[in-house]
């Protein structure tokens, strides 16, 4: 365990480094930092925290910078993260109320989170295993052809063909729309299957197979893999740190187009809690010099899906944290009163 003086030292190079981007000297930090001991015991922590793997010297110059374990221990210890500002965050109101569906609130959420953070911004769609039903709707497309929509209560829509084996009336379509909605509004939607498994037998032989080509639709519906859906947004931003990554930005940038990385990098979408991997903290190797901020979003106290940012590891992570879970906060509002 550090001690809390050396602990204040790593912090302030932490500070000056992610402000300045320029390596840390012992002389720059007893003139802008308060730390109430002397230049040659500033020196000393510096050595210290160079020998355990803090801070390393990037080249000959006598400035330090922190190293992954460094950032890790900084964030590990933060007091608290940034808070926003009252503008602040009334703008991020503003700026969500206005959304008209889910694919708009996720699409602001991402342009928002990438200005406020000047960070790559991710956001998950939420998953349809994580949510409940909030209407089922049936609509007469032909005799024998029907369109099903289902709302959650996230306000995601899935919209699907049915082709029937047989015409259905519109008298009949109704009753079906009727006991289906009863019996599934509300539910979960792992629990739907059980609910529906002998609706067709409560209808008269001649509207089974309607019944049941209906529900095999809905049931495909839930667990389609394309579900986890991604919005990714200000990935331009990365060219402001290009010195931040070794060589060249390719990698990060090509890591970010897989969607399977992007979704192992948010994590579960049912741990709610902020996650901070830093550096090597990342699997993927092109992202080993980058740092992913996430949190989970919901409409009650579950989470149904991840949002974060992806940026280097000279990261601002109090301002960055704050700013995402601020957004977060908001957004899993806006979806309770959608």
């Amino acid at each position: 365990m550090l001690s809390e003086r050396r602990l204040e030292v790593l912090r302030a190079i932490v500070q000056d480094y992610v402000g300045t981007q320029e390596p840390v000297g012992s002389k720059a930090l007893t003139e802008r930092h308060n730390l109430q001991v002397s230049p040659a015991t500033v020196r000393n922590d510096m050595a210290a925290l160079e020998d355990e793997g803090y801070i390393a010297q990037p080249h000959t110059s006598a400035g330090r910078i922190p190293t992954d374990k460094g950032y890790r221990l900084f964030v590990d210890r933060l007091a608290g993260v940034k808070p926003l500002s009252k503008p602040e965050r009334r703008a991020i109101q503003n700026f969500l109320e206005d959304a008209v569906d889910l694919d708009d609130v996720v699409s602001r959420t991402v342009r928002l989170l990438a200005q406020l953070t000047r960070q790559v911004a991710v956001v998950q769609y939420p998953s349809l295993t994580r949510s409940t039903v909030r209407h089922v709707e049936l609509l007469l497309l032909a005799p024998a052809r029907l369109m099903l929509v289902l709302i959650t209560d996230t306000g995601r829509v899935e919209q699907r063909m049915v082709d029937c084996p047989a015409p259905i009336s519109e008298s009949s379509l109704a009753d079906l729309r009727a006991r289906l909605n009863s019996r599934v509004v509300g539910e979960r939607f792992s629990e739907v299957p059980r609910l529906v498994q002998d609706l067709p037998e409560s209808f008269d032989q001649e509207d089974r197979g309607t019944v049941s080509a209906v529900l095999a639709t809905l049931l495909e519906t839930l667990v389609e893999e394309t579900e986890e859906r991604l919005m990714i947004g200000g990935t331009a931003n990365l060219t402001r740190f290009v010195h931040d990554f070794p060589l060249t930005i390719r990698p990060v940038l090509e890591a970010l187009e897989e969607q399977v990385v992007l979704l192992k990098l948010l994590g579960e979408a049912k741990d709610p809690g902020m996650t901070v991997r830093i550096g090597h903290e990342n699997a993927h190797e092109g992202l080993t010099s980058t740092s992913v901020v996430s949190v989970g979003y919901g409409s009650g106290d579950e989470a149904v899906a991840k949002l974060g940012v992806v940026g280097p590891t000279r990261m601002d992570y109090p301002g960055t944290m704050g700013a995402v879970r601020a957004v977060a906060r908001y957004v899993g509002q806006i979806l309770a009163e959608s």
